[in-house]
């Protein structure tokens, strides 16, 4: 079946191909595809394979799944060694399973590029290739997992329903950290997913178009859209961040519901930053960690976002001029980004309301939103402890309040999950409340 034009150009122009290709099978009628990068993740990898064959059996014939085996030509003879032994171990486990496929970015003359090889390189090695296995009848859905992520059996029809129906080309879905056996570790794992869920919460606040989770292995999007976006970029680190930012902009990120992932949250540095090396850094501090940004900097956001709703018809000085009334850290950001040089045209070619402010969310984007914080912060709201900044930021979502931690983090759970209940799969409401709401575990079903 002949690729779409709009795919065949991406390819011809951002794909990548050669000399890598997709092994394991040699169907092209798949309606989509999940994506999981491994490097030295034998221990872990087959578990999370494992937990997507409890998918429903004809919802599992329409997905593959394509394990982009990698490192790159400097990486630890350790990790190639295992990397060639979870190349042996899929090639053992396809003979069970027809829909396992894998990319080998591993062997001599495959290994991925020095300078430019990581997470990001290795996921869009599998999207790329994965266009050209697609059935092309339909919307066809990617998705991306880590190799050390668990789903249930939920995941899959939860993607495609999700897709049925939204006008949104990108999505998310909802994740939880499983409880870690050892105190310290699990304290950390507390305090770094309440901070994701709390920064979250403070965007949706100041009612940021950007306010959802960036983590790599929550990502899916339909497979036209991937093209739209102009495909996977090639990060080391930061790759997730980066591409839903470009979803957002070229066709939405929504919400997925009635599923939810669990990715690890082991001690790593293998980025420069992200969960593994921020649950290492937070374990080895004995002091309260000071990870929450001042609930002030949202408002300063959410003031500015209103601000230029209301008077989107306004010249670039007047909306200068009004944003100094909201803070002067915020004019002086604002005109260091250039907001007097790209208001003009931003007016010249959207005359109305929803095109202008639409075109400004593409300018003042995820990545703007957070250089404005992180201004407010330098210059003099710094980062609190939970205990300083979750109170006033959970009052102003008029959620209850709650001292210890886990609790917190239990509730925003809740919350940003949806209505069912990840802890006992009992659904809330006004007259239920969890029965295990002030324990932690949110555990996969096994």
């Amino acid at each position: 079946m002949a690729l779409p034009v709009a795919v065949q150009r991406y390819l011809e122009k951002r794909g990548l191909r050669s000399p890598w290709r997709i092994e394991g099978n040699a169907r092209c009628d798949y309606q989509g595809a999940v994506i999981i990068p491994a490097l030295a993740e034998s221990d872990s990898l087959f578990a999370t394979l494992d937990s997507l064959q409890t998918s429903p059996a004809a919802l599992l014939d329409q997905f593959f799944i394509v394990v982009v085996v990698n490192h790159r030509q400097d990486a630890a003879a350790s990790d190639k060694q295992d990397n060639y032994r979870t190349l042996r171990k899929l090639a053992e486990a396809a003979v069970d399973r027809p829909n396992l496929s894998w990319i080998d970015a591993a062997s001599e003359g495959l290994e991925l590029p020095s300078k430019t090889g990581g997470v990001g390189l290795a996921r869009k090695l599998g999207f790329d290739l994965a266009l050209e296995r697609l059935d092309w009848t339909g919307a066809r859905i990617l998705a991306t997992l880590d190799a050390d992520t668990l789903v249930r059996a939920d995941y899959l029809p939860a993607l495609s329903k999700h897709f049925a129906t939204s006008a949104a080309g990108g999505a998310v879905v909802p994740f939880c950290h499983p409880a870690a056996s050892d105190k310290t570790e699990q304290g950390a794992i507390v305090a770094y997913e309440l901070y994701l869920r709390a920064h979250v919460l403070g965007l949706q606040l100041a009612g940021s178009p950007y306010a959802f989770h960036t983590v790599g292995s929550t990502m899916s999007c339909r497979a036209l859209d991937y093209v739209r976006a102009g495909g996977m970029n090639r990060r080391q680190a930061g790759e997730d961040f980066y591409f839903l930012q470009q979803l957002a902009k070229t066709s939405g990120v929504s919400g997925v519901a009635g599923t939810v992932v669990y990715p690890s949250a082991r001690i790593s540095c293998r980025t420069p930053f992200g969960t593994g090396r921020s649950v290492a850094q937070l374990a080895a501090d004995p002091h309260p960690a000071r990870l929450y940004y001042d609930p002030r900097c949202y408002g300063v956001l959410g003031g500015w976002l209103q601000l230029v709703t209301q008077y989107w018809h306004s010249e670039a000085r007047e909306l200068l001029a009004r944003a100094a009334a909201i803070s002067a850290v915020l004019e002086d950001f604002l005109v260091t980004e250039g907001l007097q040089d790209v208001w003009p045209g931003l007016c010249r070619n959207h005359g109305g309301a929803e095109g202008r402010l639409n075109a400004l969310h593409g300018w003042f984007d995820g990545l703007k939103t957070t250089r404005l914080i992180h201004r407010l912060t330098a210059a003099g709201w710094h980062r609190q402890t939970a205990t300083e900044a979750l109170p006033p930021l959970f009052q102003w979502a008029g959620l209850p309040a709650a001292e210890d931690p886990e609790k917190q983090l239990n509730l925003l759970r809740r919350l940003q999950i949806g209505t069912a209940c990840a802890f006992c799969k009992t659904r809330l409401s006004r007259k239920s409340r969890c029965c295990r709401v002030e324990v932690s575990p949110c555990l996969p079903d096994r």
